[in-house]
């Protein structure tokens, strides 16, 4: 499979991996045909890019971060209770939260934990950062990867992933002509907007069933270390590193979304970004863990060497995922090789990735 961005499909193409909508189900399988009208469709949702069948490239098996049952209950789960919350007084105790998303938080672990090299992919492709739903479990996938790295206990792990799960919980308060406001946000909006974090802090801390650490993180994952972050401008070790590390995963998945004003920036731009705020913004060790488990080059993503040469990713090493393997299928003048072959960009020192998915890539400075 091969990952294209939306505007350069063309009629005829083949689906590679499934679209799923803000519900988790299943909108577009794999292996239906492109036509015009579908591609306009996906572009109207907002999806950038998607995975596409190629003979060149046939053999890349894209991995899931977690089953699609779970994902699809960890949706509907979601969806269901931001519901009821939307039209709940914050007055009033909810007391159903931590049950609700008990069950399900142990399923996400499980799978998790299934896999003994999980990394951050990039599985849901081109969704908008207005999709509550959709965002709420990635942060949470980002961050119990994050988590688990960093050598958390079940116990913790458990509490990390409600924190992640529901940090956003507040904006089930807030007005959705602000939420889903399309362009940029007014200074009075914006200041409205950032009143999420104490809300979700009030609906979590009232929650029998769920932890003070679980709900520090709707609290604080808008707190940088500098004191420039939201609501308390809190530095350093006031802030929980459960929020730190959501702050982490929130902020590199509103990087990776679809914005109605901007496209989405592909992974390796994202964490340039993120290092940029090393030290400031983020803790160091931090950034070095979520730059060593996340894949910077998504598998399928179509690449320029320095040579010349073009490829497509077709392996990470978890373990140097800057460094990842390219199936070579153009030579330096742009011929298609009648006979492609492997390069391995960790055996292969002198090689380093230009462009990445039709973007020129600035030096490193994640590495």
């Amino acid at each position: 499979m091969r990952l294209l961005a939306v505007n350069s499909l063309r009629p005829g193409m083949i689906l590679g991996k499934k679209i799923y909508n803000e519900d988790g189900l299943v909108l577009l399988a794999e292996q239906v045909e492109l036509n015009d009208r579908i591609i306009k469709r996906l572009d109207e949702m907002g999806i950038a890019y998607v995975y596409i069948q190629d003979p060149q490239t046939d053999d890349i098996d894209i991995p899931d971060m977690i089953q699609e049952q779970t994902r699809q209950k960890a949706l509907q789960e979601i969806r269901n209770q931001f519901r009821k919350i939307s039209g709940t007084s914050l007055q009033r105790s909810v007391s159903h939260l931590g049950k609700a998303f008990g069950g399900v938080m142990e399923s996400i672990l499980d799978d998790i934990g299934s896999r003994q090299d999980t990394m951050i992919l990039l599985n849901d492709l081109g969704g908008t950062d207005q999709n509550l739903y959709q965002h709420s479990l990635t942060v949470c996938l980002y961050t119990l990867v994050l988590g688990k790295a960093n050598g958390y206990t079940r116990q913790q792990l458990l509490e990390l992933g409600i924190g992640s799960l529901l940090h956003d919980i507040g904006k089930t308060q807030l007005p959705s002509s602000i939420l889903l406001k399309p362009g940029k946000l007014t200074r009075e909006e914006y200041l409205e907007i950032q009143t999420h974090t104490l809300l979700g802090y009030r609906i979590l801390k009232k929650e029998p069933d769920i932890s003070q650490l679980s709900a520090l993180c709707a609290l604080q994952h808008h707190e940088r270390i500098d004191g420039t972050g939201y609501p308390n401008g809190l530095v350093n070790r006031e802030i929980h590193d459960y929020a730190k590390w959501v702050s982490l995963a929130d902020s590199y998945d509103a990087m990776t979304a679809n914005r109605s004003y901007r496209a989405p920036l592909l992974p390796h731009q994202a964490v340039e970004v993120l290092y940029s705020g090393a030290g400031t913004l983020y803790e160091q060790y931090m950034l070095e863990k979520f730059r060593d488990r996340v894949a910077i080059y998504p598998l399928g993503l179509p690449v320029v060497l320095s040579t010349g040469e073009e490829g497509v990713v077709v392996r990470i090493d978890p373990r140097i995922p800057h460094r990842p393997v390219i199936r070579i299928l153009k030579d330096r003048d742009g011929q298609e090789l009648a006979a492609p072959h492997e390069m391995d960009l960790s055996k292969v020192l002198s090689v380093i990735i230009t462009e990445a998915g039709g973007v020129k890539k600035a030096e490193e400075n994640a590495r």
